[in-house]
């Protein structure tokens, strides 16, 4: 287990986690031609979609309250073109049904286990506790614990209620096979901040640049003293349902906080300062280690980790899977 930003979310390594009871069967996700077809308004995989038109906006930051480490800067002009993005982040009812119709058996299943936040596991479920993140203890690799046993094998996101909330547990290769099922993808890390800032340009939110203005919580994030204390002022102390709080001003939902999401691109610091970047319909770099989270989690806090901002940038490996990672879907636009 790595302990880098394992606030955000720990990756399941290659040489000191647990190994695996099965050997990892899901396919990675190819690059080739991962454009879909292109969809109209009356397309059935619209639904639920807000598009977003062809056009530019401003990437990334310049503001010092980032991480210049994680490539977060300069803010630059891009294009993409237009495209049908979620206004939601896939629920675990969504995700029933795609395993319901094809069968598929998450990374998570295949290892046996998955990463859970430690308050979180039931005393029952104790015993199936394997390890824990150096330097990050709260997080735990905990035995049968995946998309449908989110805090462990006594858990079921159907008796805990939990169908409307977004599916957890997924690996990147999870999220990619469900938007092939589909009929999506997942969206580029552009066309991600692009939607998620919903018009707003330089903001650190999608409402502006305060996390709470006049008090009101507009996301979920950690509250209190993080990890010790969790308020739960902003009425969750986990996963909130897709549709909670306020939409963005395109019309999306938590694009901020509650899950991260998943994006397509490899993960790089400084591919987009270098020349081979080009800023019409950005994909990232052909290759790499790592691809691209985006929007925090309801485990983020200022004390932390403040990548809940619009701009903000994490990674993970392609196999790993955490109870606050999710993802939402994009489909080519006509």
């Amino acid at each position: 287990m790595s302990d880098d930003r394992a606030c955000c979310s720990p990756d399941r390594g290659a040489d000191d986690t647990p190994e695996p009871d099965a050997d990892p069967a899901t396919p990675e996700a190819t690059d080739d031609e991962w454009r879909t077809e292109p969809a109209t308004d009356d397309d059935p995989r619209t639904d639920r979609t807000v598009r977003v038109d062809a056009g530019t906006f401003r990437m990334g930051t310049d503001s010092e309250v980032g991480f210049p480490e994680d490539g977060e800067g300069p803010a630059r002009e891009v294009r993409t073109d237009a495209y049908y993005v979620d206004r939601y982040a896939v629920t675990n009812a969504d995700f029933l049904e795609f395993v319901r119709e094809t069968g598929h058996t998450t990374d998570a299943e295949h290892f046996g286990w998955s990463f859970v936040f430690e308050n979180f596991v039931a005393e029952a479920d104790r015993e199936h506790v394997r390890d824990r993140v150096p330097g990050a203890e709260w997080w735990v690799a905990v035995a049968s614990a995946d998309w449908f046993h989110p805090r462990g094998p006594g858990s079921s996101v159907v008796a805990d209620d939990l169908l409307a909330h977004p599916v957890t547990h997924v690996s990147y290769r999870d999220a990619a096979a469900y938007a092939d099922w589909a009929g999506k993808r997942l969206p580029t890390e552009a066309e991600w901040e692009r939607a998620a800032r919903g018009g707003r340009d330089g903001t650190r939110f999608p409402w502006g640049d305060e996390l709470e203005p006049d008090g009101e919580h507009r996301c979920n994030v950690w509250q209190g003293e993080f990890p010790e204390r969790n308020t739960a002022a902003d009425g969750y102390r986990a996963t909130a349902p897709v549709d909670a709080f306020d939409p963005n001003g395109s019309g999306l939902y938590n694009v901020c906080g509650n899950v991260w999401e998943w994006c397509r691109d490899w993960f790089d610091a400084e591919y987009h300062t270098t020349a081979a970047y080009d800023p019409e319909n950005p994909t990232g770099p052909a290759e790499g280690d790592e691809r691209v989270m985006r929007g925090g989690s309801h485990l983020c806090h200022e004390s932390w980790c403040n990548r809940y901002r619009l701009a903000a940038r994490s990674k993970n490996d392609s196999d790993s899977s955490t109870g606050n990672i999710g993802f939402r879907c994009v489909v080519d636009a006509a």
